[in-house]
């Protein structure tokens, strides 16, 4: 995507050293961080300085492979499968994350330049992927498509293009007129801060909404299909994907309006048998109870914004049942979610 008349990737990587675009800073500023070995890109992932499913895997690889450039020459396994134990262990819910760990792993039990070439073919295949989910999801998208998306599955989420975002940005470069309504997608805001944040770079007409506010807009006829992420699809099409999206799919079954989950193959998960066995992060209640932004100064700051004494459950994602979900839209084409499709879609 370009920013400020530059082409950017999310993550990618150079020497040994990962660069990335922090997110936490976004909207308000816009800054490259460095990651200089995997410890560091292990924090960025747990603090969701990079976030979204295929930019976390992007991220993993790079940092598998950055245990291998740092392992000692004489023995190096112990070292690189306790770093694989620690990056595993920064999102548990992301299937792209475990994905690029384990191909990065086996490269690097060949050696370290097979490691670093393998985290790179990740990345750019994660980048391919989500361009060809644009152009086959774009075919969904009407001219005058008024679309409503949950959390941020755009480029941010992805090394470039995006998977919820994708089929919008190819519709509107082929000169359809598409309006997104975006949910602030509370606790984090990944929605008002990051989704807006893309589409006003990219030129998209949008508005933020409440994430209570899509059951209303659906009743008034304003929404014409649902496109979401997923940072886990289970073998019967259950998916998983930011807290919030089971109850966007519901109210969309209600009102038979389309819901779709954009997400590459590498997001599938054929140990999963269906979403039930998904393990679902539970996040610090802080996220809950502050907020963070700038003043009119530009100066950052930290409040709380609930009763104080009061304490929070925070879970980061919820699962979609495959009966919610109109089709998945992959880079190998769009399914209706279900074990049999899966299986023949997964096929070499």
């Amino acid at each position: 995507m370009e920013v400020d008349g530059r082409t950017y990737r999310t993550v990618w990587m150079e020497g040994s050293t990962v660069f990335l675009i922090e997110q936490n800073l976004l909207p308000f500023e816009f800054r490259i961080r460095e990651s200089h070995n995997y410890i560091e890109s292990c924090i960025a992932i747990q603090t969701m300085a990079v976030r979204g499913a295929g930019a976390i895997g992007a991220m993993a690889g790079f940092a598998m492979a950055q245990a291998f450039l740092q392992a000692p020459d004489e023995n190096p396994l112990p070292f690189a499968e306790n770093a694989r134990k620690e990056i595993e262990a920064t999102r548990p819910t992301a299937r792209n994350l475990f994905y690029a760990t384990e191909r990065v792993f086996m490269a690097g039990l060949v050696s370290r330049e097979k490691a670093v070439e393998e985290a790179q073919r990740i990345a750019d295949k994660d980048a391919a992927d989500s361009r060809m989910i644009g152009e086959i999801g774009n075919v969904l998208i009407p001219h005058g498509a008024k679309i409503l998306t949950h959390c941020n599955a755009g480029w941010l989420a992805f090394v470039d293009h995006g998977t919820a975002l994708s089929p919008v940005y190819v519709a509107s470069e082929r000169g359809k007129a598409v309006f997104v309504y975006v949910d602030e997608t509370r606790p984090r805001s990944q929605g008002a801060r990051l989704t807006a944040w893309e589409l006003n770079k990219a030129g998209i007409p949008h508005r933020i909404i409440p994430d209570n506010a899509g059951a209303h807009l659906m009743s008034q006829g304003m929404i014409d299909l649902v496109i979401t992420g997923a940072d886990r699809i289970a073998l019967n099409g259950d998916s998983a994907n930011k807290i919030g999206t089971l109850e966007k799919a519901i109210m969309a079954k209600e009102y038979n309006i389309p819901f779709y989950i954009a997400a590459p193959t590498s997001t599938i998960d054929i140990k999963c048998r269906d979403g039930s066995v998904i393990v679902i992060e539970e996040r610090d209640e802080n996220e809950v109870l502050f907020q963070e932004g700038p003043d009119d100064n530009g100066q950052m700051h930290r409040i709380r914004v609930c009763s104080p004494g009061s304490g929070a459950l925070n879970p980061a994602f919820d699962v979609t049942p495959a009966k919610y979900i109109t089709g998945i839209i992959t880079e190998k084409g769009l399914i209706k979610p279900s074990e049999e499709n899966i299986i023949n879609l997964i096929k070499p």
